[in-house]
């Protein structure tokens, strides 16, 4: 060996042979989060982030699966969230962007409970012009070729890489903020847990998985602004269900989000008995703390985000920029024209490509002796298509937790607006003074062209128009009483004469297909009355099967077609359960339903096989007429 190469060896040598010493392992292992002073717990939701900074770690990202599509790159992989009592934690989800794309918006969305991180989402939102990331929170996705259920999960708990399903997924580490099945048997989210695999050994906020999963959102955005292809100044976040719950406490902590829309979430975790989780990771706090612009997707019938919270969520934020949307009738689904409203909040406020007209300002008006009423002021700016009016008086006024019966399937009727000295009015036809009054308005605006866009279960869809809703009035039965209101409607036999605007009172989730849904006999003006028998008539184009639904029954009916009346009578016995028995009264149906066919499902934890009733509809849809109670 020549002298140089001689000394080059010993230079390089020391490099490669001297340890990582140990103030370098220890620095690449750092934890996340500071340890508690004196074992005391954060009291406060800004508190508990304290010592936090969601862009001091590396990201650590890898990519598990990529392909292209439609012009659009997808990616399932894995970023480190962070490092919690010696351990990495690592979040999987599936991240798209439109090939060559820059300077691009970018979203972080959010699943639910129960739900997969879905490249439904990135897909659709990248063929937008969005970069957009669905994260896997609780460990669940749904990718061609990546698919990681429940069963896979487990299998990741347990180490099985052997297995030909393992996958790696969402890992996180020590601790446990899975959901739908936790790792460790007991929810982290309703509780705050103390145990061998929670961060403090002390109640504490940072115990909680709603803390958990949303500092793993806040590392999403920093995964997004460290993207090349995202402009890291035009961040959103939206999520459904507990992922609406998600987006209010990500949007509450973390000022890099731009614009929020929360859907069926995100208002009503106010109610916990324990202080520390009403201080900490419920909903008031993180509401009190957003600034950005949001809108809130609220079914009007969600057991989840319940309409009567939304006034009171408005008005403890900060943001003053705030849209709602509301459909009546629905519980934690929703239709297009109401799902859309996330795509085109997203398109004003980090886009500037839209403009969503002004909140419908809604005047609840009741004159002495006379029928309540409401006035409507519409922002026309816009052409607007209608304008709808919804009231109830099945609520809620003790105070209890709430009646999530009632709160599903209360009956919201309908009023059609008409315009009176410039004014659009609405009369509202009560039953009882003794009852409280909620009531809203809905404004439907037509879009120039379509928009389409994954909906809250990853469907896709397409629609022509938006619809935007006033904040809900309240009344108390007091105040109905006071005034002297005139109760105009009264017990009713006609359930429904399917004339004008009854689809209003009506609604479906499945809109390639006919059926159809109400609450109306939930309601006590359409009370069967004793010994009656449910009737209609019906109209086909073919011979064709159907079935008629109230709750768990469901009775099956054979329709000769010829585009002539067919008359049908049902009496209890008509109706019959997965078990074949027969319903028992008229007495608390909740829904009444219009369907070519249904699946009755067997319990859960059987062997028993499901019952398919009626057949698949051949033909033009029916026609309905008199659908009442027949007195025997």
């Amino acid at each position: 060996m020549n002298l140089r190469k001689f000394s080059l060896f010993f230079l390089v040598l020391p490099f490669l042979t001297l340890p990582v010493s140990a103030e370098k392992k220890e620095s690449l292992l750092a934890e996340t989060l500071p340890e508690l002073f004196r074992n005391h717990a954060p009291q406060t939701w800004n508190n508990a982030w304290k010592g936090f900074d969601p862009r001091k770690e590396p990201m650590e990202v890898e990519v598990l699966k990529e392909w292209e599509e439609a012009g659009i790159i997808l990616k399932v992989l894995r970023y480190r969230i962070g490092v919690f009592k010696g351990e990495k934690a690592m979040m999987a989800g599936v991240y798209g962007y439109p090939k060559g794309g820059k300077k691009l918006p970018g979203l972080v969305q959010i699943h639910g409970g129960g739900q997969y991180a879905d490249h439904n989402a990135p897909l659709a939102n990248a063929k937008r012009g969005y970069a957009s990331i669905s994260i896997s929170w609780a460990g669940r996705i749904s990718a061609p070729g990546y698919r990681v259920t429940p069963n896979e999960v487990k299998l990741f708990w347990e180490g099985k890489k052997n297995d030909p399903q393992f996958k790696l997924t969402t890992d996180w580490g020590a601790l446990d903020a899975y959901h739908a099945p936790s790792r460790y048997g007991k929810d982290a989210f309703p509780s705050i847990p103390v145990a061998d695999w929670t961060l403090d050994a002390v109640e504490s906020p940072r115990n909680n998985g709603w803390f958990l999963a949303t500092l793993g959102a806040r590392r999403g955005l920093t995964f997004l602004e460290r993207q090349p292809e995202v402009d890291g100044n035009k961040l959103g976040v939206y999520g459904h269900s507990m992922g609406g719950k998600l987006t209010v406490l990500t949007a509450g902590s973390d000022k890099r989000v731009k614009a929020a829309a929360p859907s069926c979430g995100g208002i009503s975790d106010r109610y916990s008995a324990n202080p520390l989780h009403l201080a900490t990771v419920s909903d008031p706090p993180s509401l009190k703390e957003i600034t950005c612009p949001i809108i809130f997707l609220s079914p009007s019938n969600d057991f989840h985000g319940r309409i009567n919270d939304l006034e009171t969520s408005i008005r403890e934020m900060k943001s003053k920029d705030w849209r709602v949307t509301c459909s009546p009738h629905h519980n934690h689904q929703d239709t297009p024209e109401y799902e859309v409203a996330t795509q085109l909040w997203f398109d004003q406020h980090l886009k500037n490509s839209f403009r969503l007209p002004d909140t419908p300002k809604l005047k609840l008006l009741l004159p002495m002796g006379k029928a309540p009423m409401v006035t409507v002021e519409v922002d026309d700016t816009q052409e607007v298509s209608a304008i709808d009016v919804f009231y109830t008086q099945q609520v809620q006024t003790d105070g209890k937790r709430d009646n999530s019966n009632n709160t599903k399937n209360r009956f919201w009727q309908h009023s059609a607006v008409s315009k009176n000295e410039g004014k659009w009015t609405a009369p509202l036809h009560l039953f009882s003074m003794e009852k409280p009054l909620w009531v809203y308005a809905n404004v439907s605006y037509p879009l120039k062209k379509p928009i389409s866009g994954a909906g809250y279960y990853y469907g896709i869809y397409s629609t022509r128009q938006f619809i935007l809703s006033s904040l809900m009035e309240a009344v108390t039965a007091a105040d109905l009483k006071k005034a002297n209101v005139v109760t105009t409607l009264k017990p009713n036999l006609l359930i429904e004469d399917f004339k004008g605007d009854w689809e209003k009172e009506w609604f479906s989730y499945k809109l390639k297909k006919w059926g159809i849904k109400t609450h109306q006999l939930y309601h006590p003006a359409w009370k069967a009355p004793k010994n009656a028998k449910l009737s209609f008539e019906v109209k086909a184009e073919m011979p064709n099967q159907m079935i008629v639904g109230l709750d768990q029954h469901v009775a099956e009916l054979t329709i000769p077609g010829k585009n002539k009346w067919h008359p049908v009578k049902l009496s209890l016995n008509d109706f019959k359960n997965f078990e074949m028995k027969p319903i028992a009264n008229w007495t608390g149906i909740k829904e009444l339903r219009l369907d070519d066919s249904e699946t009755l499902r067997p319990p859960k934890n059987t062997t028993l096989q499901a019952r398919k009733l009626g057949a698949p509809w051949k033909g033009s849809p029916p026609d309905f007429r008199s659908l009442r109670w027949l007195k025997e």
